[in-house]
């Protein structure tokens, strides 16, 4: 059940919903505001403003949701594709004007982009450590020679303030679900890296990880190229 998409597609149809709810595995469930997702530019912060400044040619996208950052590329110029999962997700992006928006998953696309977009944490869709690794390689076979990986993350080593930091696992790996009118997704496992651990990874899977911008509040921008 895409209890996402129904909060989503009751939110564009309405102009309100009931709460959707974001368990996790850390702490107790949170209330998602709903309304982030169809954010117009005034309303987005710098980081993703600056994310978007940074997006050349054929750009791709990931996990675009209801197509906010889509819409705005689209107005720069930019020639955007925008893919989610999340089916009514897609068809709301294609009500509000994106002109190329699809239902795909990253890991199976095929064609080749200039430039791969993930924003509002959406690298965390690789789900763990390794899981990032392995997208890494993938992501080679996506982009052109002179492409790049745009993606922001956060370090949430401030949860664990005053405890151990998990032992069998990195730190940054979590798993949420969502509930919507008593109906209950399925858990997914989703992924937030430190600055230290993503360069290192970067660069281990052959590519030069540069950090173009922090907001001082533990998120950050990251611009990735394939190494030479």
């Amino acid at each position: 059940m895409d209890v996402f998409g129904l909060a989503l597609s009751d939110f564009y149809k309405n102009g309100n919903a009931d709460i959707l709810w974001l368990y996790n595995s850390y702490d107790e469930p949170e209330e998602m505001p709903i309304d982030i997702f169809f954010r117009d530019g005034e309303e987005m912060p710098d980081l993703e403003h600056k994310a978007l400044t940074l997006c050349y040619g054929k750009t791709l996208d990931v996990g675009a949701g209801v197509g906010s950052h889509a819409l705005l590329l689209q107005e720069m110029g930019v020639d955007v594709t925008a893919i989610d999962i999340s089916a009514p997700a897609v068809k709301i992006m294609q009500q509000r004007g994106v002109k190329k928006a699809f239902e795909q998953d990253i890991f199976l696309a095929t064609d080749k982009y200039d430039t791969l977009l993930f924003l509002m944490n959406g690298i965390g869709l690789t789900g763990t450590l390794a899981g990032f690794a392995n997208f890494l390689e993938k992501a080679k076979k996506l982009i052109h020679p002179d492409g790049q990986l745009i993606f922001d993350s956060s370090d949430i080593s401030y949860l664990y303030e005053g405890l151990p930091k998990p032992v069998n696992k990195y730190f940054g790996e979590v798993s949420y679900r969502y509930e919507y009118q008593q109906q209950k997704g399925n858990w997914f496992d989703w992924l937030y890296l430190d600055q230290e651990t993503l360069i290192r990874t970067a660069n281990q899977q052959g590519w030069q990880c540069g950090i173009v911008f922090d907001d001082g509040e533990d998120q950050y921008l990251a611009r990735l190229f394939l190494a030479e």
